[in-house]
C-alpha cells in the first residue's frame, strides 16, 4: 500500500513538473494499440521535442492543478496518453495526424497551446501548418524581397537615366548644350574687346610723338645760346 502511494505521488510530481515546464500539450486516447505501435509513436515524437506518455486521469488531473495546462483536464477521458511538448507543436500534430493513419485505434482527444484548449479540429489545423523552420524560411523570404526590390530600382536607376539622357539628345536633334551655347555668346565678345585694344595702341604713339620733336629741338636752343657767347670772346681779344 505504501508502495503503490509513493509511486501515485511520483507520477502526480512528475506530471506536474512536465506541466510547469511547458504549457503546450496533447491529448490521445491510445486503446487498441500495441506495445510496439506505442513505443515507435513515442520515438518519432521524441524527435520532435515531445515527451509521450500514458498515464492515469485522476492522477493528471491532480497534477494539473493550478499550471498552464490545466484546460486540457476536459479530455481527460479513457485511456489516455499525453504528449508534453517542447519543441513545434504544429510538427508534433501532424506527427499525430499522420499515425492515425497507419494505427486508426489512435485517436486525437484535444489539447492544449499556452493555456488555452484545443479541439479535436483545431489539431488538425495546427498539422495542416507549415513546419516552424518552413515558417522562419518563408517569413525571411517576404523580408527579404522589399531589400531584394529595392537593390534592383537601384540598379536600374543609374541605367534609366543614361536612357533618358540620349532620348532628350536625340530628341534635341543633336543642338548644342546651353554650356556650349554660353561659350559661343562669349567668344564674340571677347573678340571685341581684343580689337578695341588693338586700334587703341596707335593712339597712344601719336600722342608720344611731339615728345620726341622737343628731344631734337632742345640741341638747336642751346647752340644758338651759346653762339653770343662766343662773340663776346672775340671782343674782348
Amino acid at each position: 500500500m505504501a508502495n503503490a502511494s509513493a509511486e501515485k505521488a511520483a507520477v502526480v510530481e512528475e506530471v506536474a513538473a512536465r506541466a510547469q515546464a511547458t504549457g503546450t500539450a496533447v491529448v490521445t486516447q491510445y486503446r487498441g494499440l500495441t506495445v510496439a505501435q506505442i513505443s515507435t509513436l513515442r520515438r518519432r515524437l521524441r524527435a520532435l521535442g515531445a515527451d509521450y506518455k500514458v498515464f492515469k486521469n485522476t492522477l493528471v488531473r491532480r497534477a494539473i492543478a493550478g499550471t498552464p495546462v490545466e484546460p486540457m483536464a476536459a479530455f481527460l477521458e479513457g485511456p489516455t496518453a499525453i504528449a508534453f511538448v517542447d519543441g513545434d507543436v504544429s510538427a508534433v500534430a501532424k506527427a499525430l495526424r499522420d499515425f492515425t493513419k497507419e494505427a486508426p485505434a489512435l485517436v486525437l482527444k484535444g489539447g492544449v497551446l499556452d493555456g488555452h484548449a484545443l479541439t479535436t479540429a483545431e489539431l488538425i489545423a495546427l498539422a495542416d501548418l507549415p513546419s516552424r523552420d518552413v515558417l522562419l524560411a518563408q517569413v525571411a523570404g517576404m523580408l527579404a524581397a522589399p531589400m531584394r526590390m529595392m537593390a534592383g530600382l537601384l540598379q536600374a536607376l543609374p541605367r534609366n537615366l543614361a536612357y533618358g539622357l540620349a532620348a532628350l539628345r536625340d530628341a534635341r536633334g543633336g543642338a548644342p548644350s546651353d554650356a556650349e551655347t554660353i561659350s559661343a555668346e562669349a567668344t564674340p565678345a571677347a573678340e571685341e574687346d581684343a580689337a578695341d585694344e588693338t586700334e587703341a595702341a596707335p593712339v597712344a604713339e601719336v600722342d608720344a610723338a611731339p615728345a620726341a620733336d622737343e628731344t631734337e629741338a632742345a640741341p638747336a636752343a642751346d647752340e644758338t645760346d651759346a653762339a653770343p657767347a662766343a662773340d663776346e670772346t672775340d671782343a674782348a681779344s
